[in-house]
């Protein structure tokens, strides 16, 4: 691939919202308009490494509030409302969030795979997604410091070839006990140093960036391989396909909360609100 064109696709990845439509660009990529949504991060060095390009993905679109439709009574409710519903002692600050704008139920709620007592998150991501890096440092922070009865876990997306390569990966170095250590450092190798770990159409170019990556932070090749090819590691992204179609995601990040909540920076508005969403909803989780 020439340079002109592999710039044009990494200037589209940065700009286009993670939807599960990431299919490779036509050949007139460089005519292609970009996707409204937040630019990337600023202040990216040169790349040090090849550049190995990831096809840009469509726009999601943004959530939409609920909207009020009549009951058999003849006044004004929703199922997002009525579905939502949180006892007395469990409600959410008044006036803060709105169900159907800033977080929306699971219908139906989803089974947990936490200790009782405890409530699970999950984020749901991609590492190449420009609005998963710009989430992460506010998931980092928060991690270091939530509530102790949360039980918070990351789930990579597994659409298609690329989300499935750099699945294996999260899931390569979690078995390896790295995914804490290294989890920022691939989102810095892909969005600071364009170095996308991941060759289209190509399995043993897209390994050989990841084995380059995880010995140039200090694993071997031999752990590596042992590990991306072991049966755990094919056991998680089977779990990640499942829970992709339990949730339905076509959009990420996406956060759920105790399998009957969802949001996303679209719906709660910021990264920070993000935040605020997910401790509001678990500690209503927490006291029922």
């Amino acid at each position: 691939m020439n340079k002109p064109r592999a710039l044009t696709l990494i200037a589209l990845l940065a700009l286009a919202a993670c939807s599960r439509e990431a299919t490779p660009p036509p050949a007139n990529a460089s005519a292609m308009p970009p996707a409204a949504s937040s630019p990337a991060p600023a202040g990216t060095p040169a790349a040090t490494t090849p550049v190995v390009p990831v096809p840009a993905s469509e726009s999601a679109p943004a959530a939409k509030p609920a909207t009020a439709k009549p009951d058999a009574a003849g006044g004004e409710d929703t199922a997002l409302d009525r579905a939502a519903a949180l006892p007395a002692t469990a409600s959410l600050p008044t006036g803060k969030w709105t169900v159907g704008t800033h977080y929306r139920p699971v219908m139906p709620a989803q089974p947990t795979d936490t200790a009782p007592g405890k409530v699970e998150v999950i984020e749901m991501f991609w590492y190449a997604c420009p609005h998963c890096y710009t989430l992460d440092p506010y998931l980092e922070t928060w991690r270091k410091s939530k509530a102790a009865y949360i039980d918070f876990r990351r789930v990579p997306v597994t659409w298609g070839d690329v989300h499935r390569s750099h699945a294996r990966l999260f899931y390569t170095l979690q078995a390896l006990g790295k995914e804490e250590a290294l989890h920022s450092a691939v989102f810095g190798e892909m969005h600071d140093k364009k170095n996308y770990l991941f060759a289209q159409g190509d399995e043993k170019e897209s390994i050989s960036a990841q084995v380059a990556f995880a010995k140039a932070h200090g694993i071997s090749e031999s752990d590596f391989m042992n590990a991306y090819n072991s049966f755990s590691v094919q056991t998680n992204i089977q779990k990640a396909d499942e829970l992709m179609r339990r949730y339905k995601v076509e959009g990420v990040p996406l956060v759920t909360i105790n399998g009957k909540y969802l949001t996303d920076v679209n719906m709660a508005g910021t990264p920070a609100n993000v935040i605020s969403i997910i401790n509001d909803l678990a500690a209503s989780e927490k006291r029922r």
